[in-house]
């Protein structure tokens, strides 16, 4: 069993997916992940260990402060000195992320433009969109996948929340960011491994990090995308980046 250990940071994510009817999942301020992991991927791709890097997105106090005004800080100090008044650096701010699957799709189209929502489908983005007006949060911007079924999903949400632009991320399309665990054998990863897992891993990178120190106020931003990309983000932000297929 692998053992977990925990930091902590301002930061929380939301999922709520417009299939689900509305499940939520929340991690407020805290991050997991497993040690060590071993799978036999069949890209023969055998992950190493490596110890979780607090630091995960770059944002420390020190990585804040310009190099060279830098200062000294004695080793096992835990917060990072660098400003003239010598307040550390830190983010005063919470980024929330409310994750959400499209809404069932016509999955006998042969092409993206094909696969649009369904009657169900169109019902479940409806409805998303009513229950995201119910919970009033002040969101910012619903950033959605470039895939027909997603931005139908959106638009559709909007409905409910008019005011929120709407901003289209290719990053945000579905793919197979990572081999099956356990394998699946009409899986070819080849193709899609070592295109879509950069590629996603870019999306959260792009997408998940603490706020800016400049930013004073907590902001709510919707990710309308999809299953695997969604999976991939949840695994990446409780696991160790490379012990995902492991949780």
């Amino acid at each position: 069993m692998a053992k977990f250990a925990r930091s902590y940071s301002k930061y929380a994510v939301f999922g709520i997916g417009a299939v689900a009817g509305g499940t939520i999942i929340e991690i407020s301020r805290k991050y997991y992940h497993s040690h060590l992991a071993h799978s036999s991927w069949t890209t023969n791709y055998e992950p190493s260990g490596t110890k979780w890097d607090s630091n995960w997105d770059r944002r420390e106090g020190e990585y804040l402060v310009h190099p060279k005004k830098r200062s000294i800080v004695p080793e096992g100090l835990d917060l990072l000195k660098g400003t003239k008044d010598e307040k550390p650096v830190q983010s005063k701010a919470v980024r929330n992320i409310f994750m959400i699957r499209h809404g069932q799709y016509n999955l006998d189209g042969k092409t993206d433009a094909e696969r649009v929502l369904t009657p169900l489908g169109r019902s479940q983005a409806l409805d998303t969109g009513k229950r995201l007006k119910v919970l009033d949060y002040p969101f910012n911007k619903i950033h959605v996948s470039t895939m027909s079924r997603a931005i139908e999903t959106a638009q559709l949400i909007s409905q409910s929340l008019p005011d929120v632009p709407v901003e289209q991320c290719a990053l945000l399309e579905e793919g197979a960011p990572v081999p099956p665990d356990p394998p699946v054998g009409h899986w070819q990863p080849e193709v899609h491994f070592f295109q879509d897992g950069p590629r996603i891993e870019a999306a959260f990178r792009n997408f998940f990090h603490r706020a800016d120190p400049s930013q004073e106020h907590d902001s709510y931003e919707l990710l309308v995308c999809h299953a695997n990309v969604i999976r991939y983000f949840v695994c990446r932000l409780v696991c160790n980046p490379l012990c995902i297929l492991s949780c």
